[in-house]
């Protein structure tokens, strides 16, 4: 696990788009945390560094998801806070989604067993400081090691 501490909401903006830089396909990214911890502020950021044409990118709270287009591939914004069950996370057509596009979820212990092995989880914890946040980032993939690695010496 790495963890990187940040001192501002432009800091985790800054972190948000420097990742999504490297997103492909099939990339899944877990973002776990507290309400107000930061996850949406971090993947509005993201979302909106990858759209051809920016957009409003409002949080899927109530839509359980967004779906964006870009000339690469759909990008999946899935707030699953108010699911009760994994069977809901198929109905909606995000297990497909694992696959072909990229694909940012919060609250994803609401999957189960239906998380993807492979994916990115970023935990966002409030930091004593106002507008602080600690990010720890882990996966057991070999190519996302490499990636955050990249990420906190950049």
């Amino acid at each position: 696990m790495t963890s990187i501490s940040l001192s501002s909401a432009d800091e985790t903006a800054a972190l948000a788009v420097r990742l999504g830089a490297h997103l492909k396909p099939g990339d899944v990214v877990l973002l776990e945390g507290d309400i107000g911890a930061g996850k949406t502020h971090f993947a509005r950021s993201m979302i909106q560094s990858l759209l051809d044409v920016v957009e409003d990118v409002p949080s899927p709270t109530f839509t359980l998801v967004q779906v964006y287009e870009t000339t690469e591939c759909e990008i999946w914004h899935a707030d699953l806070y108010r699911l009760t069950s994994p069977d809901e996370v198929v109905e909606l057509g995000l297990v497909d989604a694992f696959d072909e596009a990229i694909c940012l979820v919060e609250w994803p212990d609401r999957l189960a067993e239906l998380k993807p092995e492979d994916a990115l989880t970023v935990q966002f914890q409030l930091g004593h400081e106002a507008g602080t946040r600690l990010l720890n980032l882990f996966s057991p993939s070999p190519r996302w090691k490499t990636l955050i690695k990249a990420l906190v010496d950049a």
